[in-house]
């Protein structure tokens, strides 16, 4: 036997004996032959092979050597037997043998036993079954969690498209409440232009921002804008009873302090509980005539007016002073008169636009005088294009836009041999 060859030999996981058909005696026995055994190697070499298995395998034992000596084919023949307890080990082992016939340089004739521990092979294959069992387990828990997250996946992609319907539906709703706030058509005053615009900023509630110009008889308009506090449907009912007691008020006594504080009457009264409303707002009353506009107004802590002249001079209007409309049961109003000439502009907005945040630590639009420099930049102008430039600053805002905004604008139109290029 070569040097490789017994190295393989040794190194083979079953048992392998060689055992001299003559005597019956093991020649070589492997190491794990040895251990199968539990015997020392040396033990075995020498020894009857038939000492190394139990009485009743005798003659099978017999048999299959005689029939592995007789084999011409060099198929292994094979069965099972139980290993004698070694010295000092009472137990069997179970074992699975299988026998070739080889014969030797010299000519003896010689078996080669191989031997296969069945309880070992039986713990492995247990093993194998139980991993196969445990990896089956796994899968099917592994479909069952992917089964449950697809389901959850469904349940989810369901809940979002009822949520996006349901939030989709509230927006419809919003936007309905919002336009029956606002008035379809604006009454410009006879030989003047009006323009306005709203601009919510979250298309997800109704906001408390309001305005409306109308006819109080053919000399004269009304108009009003102003700001409710708060949003949802508890603004829109204050926005409506606020719009429609502005414009009752106006019918009886038009002087826009009386108007104020006809409105403040009504929310105070309605509205000084647990659940205080209260607004900003202007009124005022326009006298159109053939040389330009007389404007009377009055603020209940509104933000002032801003004119713009003709040459593109801009101020404000003085209303400083006039106090929240609904708030107290005897508030202060501030009133002014403003004459406005062709070519001059008046323009009213809510604090939206003022407060919008555009910079670090919350810095507000409006907190250095950037209206009055936008609008002079803007000058000389019109209502409509007026409007129309805050609108697109509004859009500049993002974010920062927290606050809705309602925006409303006059002009005197210049004559005809006056007129310069304005862009409308």
């Amino acid at each position: 036997m070569t040097a490789s060859a017994a190295e393989l030999l040794d190194s083979a996981p079953c048992g392998v004996f060689s055992v001299d058909v003559a005597s019956g005696k093991i020649l070589y026995a492997n190491e794990a032959a040895a251990r199968i055994t539990s015997r020392n190697r040396d033990d075995l070499e020498g020894i009857a092979v038939a000492e190394l298995f139990t009485t009743e395998f005798t003659p099978v034992l017999a048999s299959l050597l005689d029939a592995a000596s007789a084999s011409d084919s060099g198929v292994p023949i094979g069965t099972a037997a139980h290993l004698a307890g070694a010295p000092g080990r009472a137990s069997s082992t179970a074992v699975s043998v299988l026998a070739n016939r080889l014969r030797a340089q010299s000519g003896a004739l010689t078996v080669t036993m191989t031997l296969h521990n069945e309880t070992e092979r039986r713990v492995r294959e247990k093993d194998l079954v139980d991993a196969r069992l445990n990896a089956e387990a796994a899968q099917d828990d592994a479909e069952a969690a992917l089964d449950r997250s697809q389901d959850a996946l469904g349940a989810s992609e369901e809940a979002r498209k009822l949520a996006e319907a349901e939030r989709t539906q509230v927006q419809i709703l919003a936007s309905t409440l919002q336009r029956t706030l606002l008035p379809p058509l604006l009454s410009a005053p006879t030989g003047m232009n009006v323009a306005a615009h709203y601009h919510p900023a979250s298309i997800d509630e109704v906001g408390g921002d309001f305005y409306d110009v109308f006819p109080l008889d053919k000399n004269t308009w009304g108009f009003f804008l102003g700001d409710v506090s708060g949003k949802g449907a508890g603004a829109a009912a204050v926005t409506s009873l606020t719009r429609y007691t502005l414009r009752a008020a106006a019918v009886f006594d038009r002087d826009p302090i009386s108007v104020l504080e006809n409105l403040n009457t009504v929310l105070h009264h309605e509205f000084h509980g647990d659940d205080p409303r209260f607004c900003t707002v202007v009124f005022g009353t326009v006298t159109p005539g053939p040389d330009g506009a007389e404007v009377h107004l009055a603020s209940g802590g509104h933000p002032p007016a801003v004119r713009v002249t003709r040459s593109a001079g801009v101020d404000f209007v003085d209303t400083a002073g006039g106090q929240l409309v609904g708030a107290l049961s005897e508030p202060h109003f501030a009133s002014a008169t403003v004459t406005l000439e062709p070519g001059d502009v008046m323009a009213f907005y809510t604090d939206g636009l003022t407060e919008a945040i555009v910079g670090p630590g919350r810095t507000r639009f409006d907190d250095n005088g950037s209206l009055e420099t936008f609008v002079a930049e803007k000058g000389p102008t019109t209502a409509t294009k007026i409007v129309d430039d805050l609108t697109a600053l509004l859009a500049t805002f993002g974010d920062g836009l927290q606050d809705d905004v309602a925006l409303l604008a006059f002009d005197v139109p210049l004559l005809a041999a006056d007129a310069g290029p304005i862009e409308q």
